[in-house]
């Protein structure tokens, strides 16, 4: 069975190397307790090789589209930032020409130069042959309903290519109110991958819906991960709650929601999130990712092996519904 995996991260670490320590520290970026039994995640980011080959092929997963995981271009302003999103996206493309029927690329873009995002995404579709482009939540505090960022929106509908909204760590002021006094290790967790990544990239997208974003370019493919960031759950409330005051949006916000935006199951492998997903945005909608190496492929492929779906519908969630969207190998069966 042909697998793809579609919110999967890699980095680079000399480029890396050159981002002010600073501004990663502001950023919130912190230590992490490496996993007990099984790999260090931030030692096999960098791999996009044998080692990374050998993960997928052990769990049968037969193509990974990868994206840059922070820190990253987005932390760094002006020229700098510009010239590193161009390396990065350069290092990715040698790495997906050495195994192309393996590795497919989202770009990444330099997010504190808006005025330079649209073009370098228009470069790395066109000539580099990527997807799409992945944004990790917000840049200095702004989402993507900022005016400055019209650009790349208007540009991805240009090329036919999604934006994959990930999470990012928050902005310090909501740090300090959400997330301070507690045990450093678990307000980490809390404010990422415990709970905060998930509400806040829901409210990214939420954002651009209330903004008029979703309606200014009807046409937009997006895509959010962790089986809907929360959203499933919540649409029947929110569009109850909201009803009264949405007069200068042209449709309720699931509508929306449900015309322009695609899940992917990354990081989340039980099943009563699956059923969520599936009763609210149905198999059409939902793709299958692991969250590599964050989240081991072997984790990923017990929970294909272990869900009861028709072969049609399996079928969908494992690279029919990627290949249409992503425009990725579609003639592979």
């Amino acid at each position: 069975m042909r697998v793809v995996a579609i919110e999967e991260h890699f980095t680079v670490p000399a480029l890396v190397g050159r981002i002010d320590p600073a501004a990663i520290s502001r950023r919130g970026f912190r230590p992490r307790k490496p996993p007990v039994g099984r790999p260090n995640p931030m030692e096999l980011l960098p791999d996009i090789g044998e080692r990374r080959l050998k993960s997928m092929d052990e769990a049968g997963i037969t193509m990974q589209v990868l994206s840059n995981t922070g820190p990253g271009p987005d932390l760094v302003p002006g020229a700098d930032g510009v010239a590193m999103a161009r390396e990065m996206n350069d290092h990715l493309a040698a790495a997906i020409a050495r195994h192309p029927d393996r590795f497919a690329g989202f770009a990444v873009l330099p997010m504190q130069s808006p005025d330079a995002c649209a073009a370098e995404l228009v470069r790395a579709v066109k000539k580099l042959g990527f997807l799409g482009t992945l944004i990790n939540g917000t840049t200095e505090g702004r989402f993507l309903d900022h005016p400055s960022y019209d650009g790349i929106l208007a540009a991805a509908v240009e090329l036919d290519v999604p934006i994959y909204i990930h999470p990012h760590l928050a902005p310090e002021p909501v740090r300090q109110a959400y997330y301070s006094d507690l045990e450093p290790g678990a307000a980490r967790v809390l404010e990422a991958a415990g709970w905060g990544w998930h509400s806040e990239t829901a409210i990214h997208l939420l954002r651009m819906v209330l903004a008029g974003a979703l309606d200014r370019h009807p046409r937009l493919k997006i895509i959010i991960g962790h089986m809907g960031e929360m959203l499933p759950v919540m649409l029947d409330r929110i569009d109850a709650v909201f009803q009264l005051d949405i007069d200068h949006l042209t449709r309720p916000i699931s509508r929306a929601i449900l015309d322009q935006v695609w899940l992917t199951t990354s990081g989340i492998f039980s099943e009563p999130p699956m059923l969520a997903a599936m009763l609210t945005f149905g198999i059409d909608r939902i793709m299958f990712s692991v969250d590599y190496p964050y989240a081991p492929n072997m984790k990923g492929r017990a929970f294909l092996d272990r869900i009861a779906l028709a072969p049609g519908d399996m079928a969908k969630l494992t690279h029919v519904n990627a290949d249409a969207l992503l425009k990725l190998n579609a003639g592979a069966k």
